[in-house]
C-alpha cells in the first residue's frame, strides 16, 4: 500500500511541472526530458530538464570554488569541496545556460584571485561580482573591471569581511565604473537597514529573493520594502535559493515559488535568475536538483516573453553583457 500511495502522490507533484512544460510548448520551447541524462558535481538528479532556456540564458548567480589554486581564508566558516570551472561547465551542459555570473563566496573573503582566474577562463560570456574591503586601491578595483566584475557583494550572513558600515564608502569607490551592490542578508536585517539601502546612489542587487522570511512570505513587510525598490529603478531580486526561506521543501518549494512569482508580479523587468551552484549552504547529501530549480521558472513566469526577460534580457543590462 506505501508503495502505491508514494506512486500517487509523485503523480500529483509532477503535474505542476507536466502543465509548466505544455505552457512552455505552447510558447515555442521545447522540452529536453528523455532526451538524456547527466550528473553534475554538488547537484542531484541526472534527468535534463523539461524548460529549454533561450539563447544567452545567464545563470546569475554560481560560485567557483579551487582550494588546490587558491587556498581558502584561515578564517572562513565555510569550506566546501573543490567546485571548478570545469565542474560548472558541466551544469552549463545539463541546463543549457550559456552565459554565467560568478559570486564571489565568503570563503575566499576579500582575495578575489580565484574569481578573476575564473572569468579569464570563462572569457566573454561571464562576469563577476567581487568582494573588497575600504583597503581596496584604485588600481585593484580597476583590475576587476577589466576582467568582467560589475558589481562587489556584502556578505552580511556568513561573514567574509564586509559590513553595513562599508556601504557607504565602498558604494563612492564603484559609483565611477556603474557597478552595483549585491546583498546577502537576513530578510529582517535588510528591513532594519532600508534606510541605507535607499539612500545610495547606486542599484541594490538582492540575493536569494531577499530572504523573505516564512510562512509571511509575500505578506512581510520585507517583500513590501524590496519590491518598493523594484519599482523605483533601484533595486533586483536573484530568483534564486528557493531552499533557504522554505518551510515547504522540495520538490515544490511552494512557499518560495509564491514569493518569487510575486516579485513577478510586482516588477519582472527588476528580476535575474540564478542557480546557487554548487549549493555551498547545503549538506552534501542534501544538495537540490538544478534542472529542477530550472523548471520551476516556468511556474514562476508562466509567459516565455517573461522568462526572456528574466533569462536574457535584465541580466544583459545588469551586467553589462
Amino acid at each position: 500500500m506505501q508503495n502505491n500511495d508514494w506512486s500517487r502522490r509523485e503523480f500529483l507533484v509532477s503535474i505542476p511541472g507536466m502543465v509548466a512544460g505544455m505552457a512552455a510548448l505552447a510558447h515555442g520551447e521545447t522540452k529536453a526530458s528523455g532526451q538524456g541524462v547527466l550528473a553534475v558535481k554538488w547537484s542531484s538528479g541526472t534527468e535534463l530538464p523539461h524548460l529549454k532556456v533561450p539563447v544567452n540564458a545567464t545563470d546569475c548567480h554560481h560560485h567557483i570554488y579551487d582550494p588546490a589554486r587558491f587556498p581558502y581564508d584561515p578564517k572562513a566558516m565555510l569550506k566546501p569541496g573543490a567546485a571548478t570551472v570545469a565542474d560548472y561547465r558541466m551544469l552549463q551542459k545539463r541546463l543549457g545556460t550559456t552565459r554565467n555570473v560568478i559570486v564571489q563566496p565568503s570563503t575566499y573573503a576579500v582575495d578575489n584571485r580565484c574569481l578573476v582566474d575564473s572569468l579569464k577562463q570563462f572569457g566573454k560570456s561571464a562576469r563577476g561580482v567581487a568582494v573588497v574591503n575600504t583597503s581596496v586601491t584604485d588600481a585593484e578595483l580597476k583590475e576587476l573591471n577589466a576582467a568582467g566584475v560589475r558589481g562587489i557583494r556584502f556578505n552580511l550572513a556568513q561573514g567574509g569581511g564586509t559590513t553595513w558600515e562599508m556601504i557607504d564608502p565602498l558604494v563612492k569607490r564603484i559609483m565611477p565604473m556603474g557597478w552595483h551592490i549585491q546583498i546577502q542578508a537576513d530578510g529582517l536585517e535588510i528591513l532594519a537597514h532600508k534606510e541605507i539601502l535607499n539612500r545610495v546612489p547606486c542599484q541594490v542587487v538582492f540575493d536569494h529573493l531577499g530572504h523573505v522570511p516564512e510562512p509571511d512570505g509575500v505578506k512581510s513587510p520585507v517583500f513590501g520594502m524590496i519590491s518598493e525598490m523594484l519599482h523605483k529603478g533601484k533595486g533586483w531580486v536573484k530568483l534564486s535559493g528557493y531552499y533557504y526561506e522554505t518551510k515547504v521543501g522540495p520538490p515544490t518549494y511552494a512557499d518560495s515559488v509564491a514569493v518569487a512569482s510575486g516579485y513577478v508580479k510586482e516588477a519582472p523587468e527588476r528580476l535575474v535568475w540564478g542557480s546557487d551552484w554548487c549549493h555551498p549552504l547545503q549538506k552534501d547529501n542534501e544538495k537540490p536538483d538544478d534542472a529542477l530549480l530550472l523548471d520551476l521558472l516556468a511556474t514562476v513566469a508562466p509567459s516565455a516573453a517573461t522568462r526572456k526577460l528574466i533569462l536574457v534580457t535584465n541580466p544583459a543590462k545588469l551586467y553589462a553583457f
